[in-house]
């Protein structure tokens, strides 16, 4: 049961936009620039599956299990690619650099400090850029604090896994912004 009255049906974090669009719009436009829009050097697919890996951590089911479905629906390899990230990273059949950076993003869900030297020199090891290291760190930095606004509130999660693709058609086709309008 959330802990404020949510009057729409919707779970999750939607449920809160939509209940609150003035802070909504602004949290999409967060989610569609980090994950969608702007330069960068991780696909769509690879920042989504760094959102869901954070909120996996974070045992944020809502967030884990729909930037998981958008992971899926982006990435050659669907579900299986990201039950096996979130079952474990090392033996995950993704791209060491794709690796180190989970590692990294692992580190700032962990705690508020400095990313270690070891994880970084781990991912410029692999070619991590100063782009691939800002993204990262800056998506996990955003879902743990996405993921702290719907479990403080104990959002609802849905109870139908069916949901989740649906979700995954609306914001791989047209984005954030348009869940919202929806």
């Amino acid at each position: 049961m959330p802990h404020i009255e949510i009057t729409n049906d919707l779970p999750g974090i939607s449920g809160l936009m939509a209940q609150r669009p003035d802070t909504g719009r602004v949290l999409s436009a967060v989610a569609e620039t980090l994950l969608r829009g702007g330069p960068s050097p991780l696909s769509r697919g690879e920042r989504e599956l760094i959102a869901a890996y954070v909120s996996h951590l974070n045992r944020t089911d809502f967030c884990a299990d729909s930037h998981g479905a958008f992971a899926a629906a982006q990435l050659d390899g669907g579900a299986e690619l990201v039950a096996a990230v979130r079952a474990d990273v090392a033996t995950a059949p993704v791209s060491p650099l794709l690796k180190a950076l989970l590692a990294v993003a692992a580190e700032v869900q962990a705690k508020a400090a400095p990313v270690s030297d070891e994880a970084i020199a781990a991912a410029r090891a692999e070619g991590a850029t100063d782009v691939h290291v800002h993204d990262t760190v800056l998506i996990a930095a955003a879902f743990s604090m996405f993921n702290r606004y719907v479990n403080g509130l104990a959002t609802d999660v849905p109870a139908d896994p069916a949901f989740y693709d649906f979700a995954a058609e609306l914001i791989v086709e047209h984005g954030y912004g348009a869940a919202l309008a929806t």
